[in-house]
């Protein structure tokens, strides 16, 4: 209870404060098991959050509804994505890659989903299940030869082999029948705490712009969750809006949103530190929403942050004219990384005011490592105000050449002082000695020097195509040599120092959910194909890069050195550099990585400092 005096004047904090992001569902916590859950639900708790998706499980209650409905397992086969790639299964952007699911999936996820929900709820959470959002399996079409449902386009770079799912039309009496059934079916198993979430458009343009079309169909999806469930309430990701402002004109955006009675839906503002939508929709024509800071793209490695706009966004959306802002949130795609700006966000949520933050920050890194250190500070400080302070409209894609496919095009570019990070990695190595056992402080020192790597990588780079471009045999030798028989290599064993950096974590996870050879061969592909190539023939290539020990030996520095033999080659003989062709060898190393069947250890090895203090002595400029 709140009691009077100075404390009751200020305005509450706004009542939800949010997590999860649908992709996230696929980029991070795919293999997890009950005590990997556990753990996440646990530090939810601790940092106030309330309000979360559930949704686990529900394949095994859309196959109920698929049957019911009279199709057949190969039907549903077809459909389903493997594991690593359900999140935009979910969202209609895929069918069928790297499937189909196991039964034993099915069963081990309804198994997650009972205890997820239950240890939510016990801990005062809201919890948001799934609901239809339109999207079917071409079976529903034999089923019901009269359905009206239309074929949608490819997404991304993906064509319709694996893509084009089809889209009941909202207004055909069988959208209601399917919705209805599919919610009646999850709150029987699940119970249910009224929220749901369905996104029908998104990264999808919709089949017609006109208002009255658009308000329909957001009428027809939440009609059929109140068919199931008359108290409900709509969450939906405000992504759409900012993804194809072309399309979504304020016209467009009240057309949607007003489908829905004032009240009874919750937009998330997905992306509200770079790109919000509130301020240009009449905060979101009277629906609430909550401020999002979505951060992360793909589960990227690379320190980035965006504190001063977190730090003053929220406080600004709560005083925007009519502001309809109900929470704040967290919506990266992929986690474990950046903590401290999660962390910071959390302590947002809270907050009536923006933080000193660099008092703050030092705060953080006595809190981090249980102990004060004033080169540890030092070095915080001075990563709050480079790599952690992007201003401007940042999207953090990591694209450093050391992630990414090479080529003579590269992107170098930082929006930061690289020495910055120099001088970071060199404070934190001098309080080695103080705080060498704190867990968190070696996970920092692997993360600080991994991007010191980082950026050597890129001044490498640079190097060897100046090299090439003036004809430089000896230099391009020499600077491609050391970056792939030395660099390289010694930042692969830093990572394997740290078990949080490892890809044999990720991938011997994805093994141990697998009830048979056959399907830890299945689950380990997945979880290769989408750190990698993500589809058959690298149709999003390295979005969901990550810098893993074993990874940046066996994948990023096979690629280097192919790229470096190309460029010596190229000057040897005379002939061009084409980097079509480059392509095309580079894809099967690419694609022999994903099917190389080698197994990573999944425990680390070597000493982090020791490494991280080698590589200092060699490298630091």
């Amino acid at each position: 209870p709140r009691m009077g005096g100075p404390a009751a004047a200020s305005p509450a904090p706004p009542r939800y404060r949010y997590y999860q992001n649908v992709c996230a569902q696929s980029y991070s916590y795919a293999w997890w098991d009950w005590a990997r859950w556990e753990r996440e639900i646990d530090w939810m708790a601790l940092s106030g959050i309330n309000l979360a998706p559930a949704f686990a499980g529900q394949e095994a209650a859309w196959q109920r509804v698929f049957r019911s409905l009279g199709l057949n397992q190969s039907e549903i086969d077809a459909y389903f994505t493997g594991p690593a790639f359900l999140a935009w299964n979910r969202m209609g952007n895929l069918r069928g890659w790297a499937g189909p699911l196991p039964p034993a999936w099915h069963l081990k996820q309804l198994y997650l989903q009972y205890r997820i929900v239950e240890r939510m709820r016990s801990l005062g959470m809201i919890t948001v299940l799934p609901a239809f959002a339109g999207h079917v399996p071409r079976g529903v079409l034999r089923v019901f030869p009269r359905v009206n449902a239309t074929r949608l386009g490819g997404w991304s770079h993906f064509d319709c082999t694996y893509s084009c799912t089809y889209l009941l039309d909202p207004e055909d009496p069988m959208f209601q029948v399917i919705g209805t059934l599919f919610l009646k079916e999850l709150i029987k198993e699940f119970g249910t705490d009224h929220v749901y979430s369905a996104d029908t458009f998104n990264e999808m343009t919709p089949l017609s712009s006109d208002p009255a079309y658009l308000s329909r169909v957001s009428n027809a999806v939440f009609r059929s969750m109140t068919g199931a469930d008359p108290e409900a309430l709509w969450l939906m990701q405000g992504w759409l809006f900012q993804h194809q402002p072309d399309f979504w004109q304020p016209v467009q955006v009240r057309a949607l949103l007003r489908g829905v009675p004032l009240g009874r839906m919750i937009v998330l503002d997905l992306f509200a530190e770079s790109k919000p939508v509130y301020p240009w929709t009449e905060s979101f024509y009277g629906q609430p929403f909550i401020w999002c800071m979505l951060h992360n793209f793909g589960g990227n490695h690379g320190l980035f942050g965006t504190v001063e706009a977190i730090n003053h966004g929220p406080f600004t959306a709560r005083r925007f004219p009519n502001s309809t802002m109900v929470g704040t949130g967290l919506v990266p795609e992929g986690i474990e990384q950046n903590d401290m700006v999660y962390e910071l966000m959390n302590e947002l949520g809270w907050s009536q005011e923006p933080l000193d933050l660099p008092r703050w920050v030092t705060r953080y890194a006595e809190r981090r490592y249980g102990a004060p250190n004033a080169a540890a500070a030092s070095a915080w400080r001075l990563l709050l105000h480079s790599v952690y302070n992007c201003t401007g409209v940042c999207v953090n894609h990591n694209r450093s050449p050391l992630v990414r496919r090479p080529s003579l095009r590269m992107d170098t570019e930082l929006w930061y002082n690289a020495s910055d990070v120099y001088e970071a990695w060199r404070l934190l190595l001098s309080a080695g000695a103080e705080l060498g056992a704190s867990p968190t402080f070696r996970y920092d020192l692997v993360d600080v020097t991994r991007q010191a790597a980082q950026q050597l990588v890129g001044d490498y780079y640079l190097s060897i195509r100046r090299a090439f471009q003036s004809h430089a045999l000896p230099e391009l030798l020499t600077a491609g040599g050391v970056l792939v028989y030395d660099l390289l290599p010694e930042l692969d064993s830093l990572l394997s120092s740290h078990s949080l950096f490892l890809l044999g974590r990720w991938l011997e996870s994805a093994r141990a959910v697998a009830t048979s050879d056959r399907e830890a061969e299945q689950y380990e592909l997945n979880a290769r194909n989408q750190v990698t190539l993500w589809g058959p023939s690298g149709n999003i290539l390295d979005y969901a890069n990550k810098q893993l020990g074993g990874l940046v030996l066996d994948y990023y520095g096979v690629r280097w050195s192919l790229f470096v033999s190309a460029l010596v080659e190229s000057l040897n003989s005379g002939s061009p550099f084409h980097q079509d062709q480059f392509n095309q060898a580079v894809f099967q190393v690419e694609r022999g990585f994903v099917y190389n069947k080698k197994r990573y250890p999944a425990v680390p090895a070597g000493d982090t400092l020791e490494i991280s203090r080698k590589l200092f002595l060699k490298y630091y400029p």
